[in-house]
């Protein structure tokens, strides 16, 4: 089997997105009036730099353990018959589905993912404003059962990459609406809701590709006409140092971890979702949807809400 290497791939691809970001910039100035954010991008474009150092460091280890999976599989999967490149497809979707919204409800996770969510204006460069640690946050393990399955570790990578390629283009407000492609596909105006802060589009539309996961796991939100749109985090930082980006949420959790007394607390932080404090007044999604009256549907809550009322009614 010939696959190409993901790195071609984006290298490939890199003209593309470079041309893209300049039309946008463009696009910004003639026909919107609107000052284009340079600095940010810069920005933007430095913490991606330093995304590509520290994956280099890491590349080995991550392989290993996808081939090693490889070769526990219960199955062999020919990839010359264009069938399992769609089954392929598909299991990246889901996976890719799962690790994103684990690294939006689990702490330990959203340390570096906070760095996506950080920036506060969507342009086309935020696609690549990804944080440093990956490797430790751990949303490469949602791969691990995708090869263990029987899909070759060389095609996971690839598909895995060609999926983030095409979400380069989901982070920009010039695209408007594009009809009947919303009812299937993740969308510019499906993303902005993702990257939004209000608490209706707070931890929405988490899909790749697709839109169809978050709208059976009852996750999806769209973008209402004139709503409002703020992007970032709800504790947002002002920097344009590519270091302090790449730390701010590692450091704050460092910080609560000093603070916190007795494992519970610890645990909770660490694993438990963003905003999490052991008294319970803390800032989760789910507090500030409810301090907002904005109903929290996801069907995997609602599915665990009667054992998690048993707990409680057990602890009494």
């Amino acid at each position: 089997m010939t696959v190409m290497d993901p790195i071609k791939l984006y290298l490939f691809m890199l003209p593309v997105f470079l041309a893209a970001i300049a039309l946008e910039a463009v696009y910004y100035r003639v026909a919107l009036s609107k000052p284009y954010g340079w600095k940010v991008t810069g920005s933007n474009l430095a913490v991606a730099l330093g995304r590509l150092g520290t994956d280099a460091f890491t590349k080995a280890i991550v392989a290993a353990v996808y081939v090693g999976a490889y070769q526990l599989r219960p199955f062999d999967i020919p990839m010359d018959r264009w069938e399992s490149w769609v089954a392929l497809f598909f299991a990246i979707e889901l996976a890719y589905y799962w690790l994103h919204r684990f690294s939006h409800e689990i702490r330990w996770m959203w340390t570096q993912h906070s760095v996506h969510h950080s920036a506060r204006q969507i342009t086309l460069s935020v696609a690549y404003r990804l944080g440093w640690t990956q490797f430790l946050a751990g949303p490469w393990l949602f791969l691990v059962p995708v090869c263990w399955i029987g899909f070759d570790p060389r095609a996971v990578v690839l598909m895995y990459a060609a999926n983030l390629l095409y979400q380069f283009w989901l982070h920009t407000e010039v695209v408007p609406k594009l009809g009947p492609l919303e009812w299937l596909f993740n969308t510019p105006s499906h993303h902005r809701v993702h990257h939004a802060i209000e608490p209706e589009y707070l931890d929405r539309n988490y899909g790749g590709v697709l839109i169809i996961w978050d709208k059976l796991f009852g996750t999806f939100a769209p973008e209402r006409d004139g709503a409002l749109r703020t992007y970032g985090l709800v504790h947002q930082i002002d920097t344009l140092n590519p270091v302090k980006i790449a730390f701010a949420e590692w450091a704050a959790l460092v910080r609560d971890l000093r603070a916190a007394r007795g494992w519970r607390a610890v645990l909770g932080l660490l694993f438990g979702p963003p905003g999490w404090r052991a008294d319970g007044a803390g800032q989760t999604t789910r507090a500030i949807r409810r301090a907002a009256g904005v109903a929290d549907d996801s069907r995997v809550r609602r599915a665990l809400q009667p054992a998690v009322a048993v707990e409680r009614d057990a602890r009494g």
